[in-house]
């Protein structure tokens, strides 16, 4: 009868952790709930996010446009130099004086990749099958005493990230991925997300951290959103020189 009894209870046991496990789905689909919805993720069309890069103590403008379908520009200023880096859908490009031109170059195929990414306005998450990714659940761990759920994201291109998830509100907050340096060199980089404030109904962080261990890191703070305000196509387009 004990015997009988243990073997209820085990089947139990195993049921309810069955029953009860999230599903790679689920967590998306309260992520996306806990941003704000898809509906309006998906009514962004435009997005502009003002704030500074925050390195050793010193504060550089920054200004990041977003439109979709998937153009981006990114406009650092350092001592009153810009250095920009964009995408149209078609080409990336960048201005970096500080590299010794000031004529617009096109990116590297490793450049490229990182820059398409940062031109979805969604996110690798959101209709991650029709973008060709493939998203598992590594498993509930603890992040700095908090419970996430760590999901890895097999992407099209070939890179795999790891996006940790809030247990608690749904929200991301910590993302890794390998990259390469222009040199060649592959180095992990780390982003924290955190102070997350709604603008328009939808949730954005305020504050993320960049970390390359054992390297170093910057911190970026954003000021100000704007959401579907009037931008120019053509300050996602390469010129043909710097000359503005």
């Amino acid at each position: 009868m004990l015997q009988k009894l243990c073997f209820f209870l085990l089947v139990l046991f195993c049921f309810t952790l069955t029953t009860s496990a999230q599903t790679v789905d689920e967590i998306i689909a309260k992520n996306l709930q806990a941003r704000g919805g898809l509906e309006k993720i998906k009514a962004i069309k435009t997005l502009k996010q003002t704030g500074s890069l925050i390195q050793q103590g010193q504060e550089l403008p920054i200004i990041l446009h977003n439109k979709r379908p998937s153009s981006v520009r990114f406009e650092l200023t350092i001592q009153g130099t810009q250095i920009i880096q964009a995408y149209d859908g078609q080409t990336g490009w960048a201005i970096s004086p500080f590299l010794g031109t000031k004529d617009a170059q096109k990116l590297s195929d490793d450049q490229l990749k990182d820059v398409v990414e940062q031109a979805d306005l969604d996110g690798s998450l959101v209709d991650y099958k029709d973008k060709g990714n493939k998203v598992t659940l590594v498993g509930k761990e603890d992040l700095e005493g908090s419970p996430i759920y760590k999901l890895k994201v097999d992407k099209k291109d070939g890179d795999t990230d790891y996006i940790s998830i809030d247990a608690q509100n749904y929200l991301e907050i910590k993302s890794s991925q390998k990259r390469k340096l222009p040199n060649g060199q592959e180095i992990e980089i780390e982003t924290y997300l955190s102070d997350y404030k709604a603008v328009e109904g939808v949730l954005f962080p305020h504050a993320i951290e960049n970390k390359v261990p054992e390297q170093g890191s910057f911190q970026i703070k954003i000021n100000k959103i704007e959401i579907n305000t009037q931008v120019d196509d053509n300050i996602f387009k390469m010129p043909t020189s710097s000359a503005k």
